[in-house]
Order: C-alpha cells, then structure tokens, then sequence
C-alpha cells in the first residue's frame, strides 16, 4: 500500500475521452450499418446529392473495400492489431502524451474495433443480403456465415466527378469509387492527423516525458 499513487486528474481525463470516443464511434457505426443492412438490398443505392450516394455493399477486405489477403487471416491480423494498440494507448495516457495524441489513437482503435465487429458477429447474427432481399436478424449462430467470416458492411459513395473521355488512363473513370463506413473515415482521418501533427510523437515510442511533472 506505500507505493500506492493516484491517478492524476489529467491520466484520468484523457482516459475518460478516450472511453467516450470508442464507445461513441461504435455506436454510430453500428448504428448506420445495421440500418443499411436491414434496410436495403445488396446493391442499392439511394441518392442524396449528385456527388453523394448511400449505396449498400459489403466486402471480406481492408478499408475502402481492398482485398489483399485471406479472411480469416485479416480478421485476426485485426484482432492483434486492436490489442496492441489498446496497450500502446493505456501506455500513452499513464506518460502524459498530449491529448490531441489521445483522441487520434482513440480515433483509429474505435475505427478498426467497429469493422472487426462486422467480421465477428453479423455473420452470425444476419441473414445472408442479396440483391433481391434485405437481410435479418436471425438466432444467434444461424446466420450466413461463421465466427470471423461477417462481411464488413459499407454504404458512403462520393462519385465527385467523372474524367473526360479523352483523358488517358482514367478517361470516362469516376474519379473517387471507393465505398466506405463511418469506422473507415474514423482509421483514415485519425491516420491522415497523426501524419500531419504528430509524426514526432509517434517517434518517440514511449520515451515522453510529461512537462506538467517535470516542473
């Protein structure tokens, strides 16, 4: 009990925004894909602007839909990939790295937690979806597909703008296809930010050392 030490208010703080940015990205993620599933055909597409469509796929790979290598591989390749950068972030908090830090690891851990949730249980939990019928829930294990085997569930389409035909290589592509989620723009922009802002942090591994105690 003598080398008992309290958390400080600010180990405790971030830890508490980290808590509420996994748990809300989940959330909302699951939330949006659950309705998209239940609610529209494979295939569908509903337009909400000429440059935004919600449009139902699904896919076994990587964000953005990539399929690199094989299912069961990449769901477990998932798996570590969580749990060590949940360590990495419980890690980051007790040495005091800046907040901002923080909510950009949160940011990617809540991304790949909710694609890996796909993998997991809608297999299990979802009637297989086709281009002729929405799919539903059905009793546990009586799904279309086994433990790690879930299809991730994708709907954002951004079909910006279309190349001319006499551009070559790319003339008459659209100039952004990918389909995403909302766990795919939580891992790319956490990504995109940590490039921008934070690339020294990450540098420095768990060598910081917390201004606030060394004053």
């Amino acid at each position: 009990m003598d080398n008992f030490q309290p958390e400080s208010s600010k180990t405790s703080r971030q830890g508490l925004i980290s808590l509420i940015i996994v748990l809300s990205v989940l959330v909302i993620d699951q939330i949006i894909k659950i309705l998209v599933k239940t609610g529209m055909s494979l295939g569908e597409s509903i337009d909400v602007t000429p440059w935004f469509k919600i449009l139902f796929v699904e896919n076994n790979g990587m964000a953005f839909g990539m399929e690199i290598i094989g299912k069961l591989f990449l769901s477990l390749f998932r798996i570590g990939a969580i749990g060590f950068f949940t360590w990495y972030l419980i890690k980051i908090i007790n040495k005091g790295f800046p907040t901002g830090y923080i909510v950009t690891i949160s940011f990617v851990i809540a991304g790949a937690m909710g694609n890996l949730l796909d993998c997991m249980f809608y297999g299990l939990i979802f009637t297989e979806s086709t281009p002729f019928n929405e799919a539903t829930m059905t009793a546990f294990g009586d799904g279309y597909a086994p433990f790690l085997y879930g299809k991730v569930v994708d709907m954002f389409y951004f079909p910006l703008w279309t190349w001319p035909d006499w551009m070559p290589l790319v003339g008459g592509d659209i100039f952004f296809e990918p389909v995403f989620n909302f766990a795919d723009s939580c891992i790319t922009c956490g990504v995109i930010t940590l490039l921008l802002f934070y690339t020294k942090f990450v540098n420095m591994g768990l060598k910081y050392k917390d201004p606030d105690e060394e004053n």
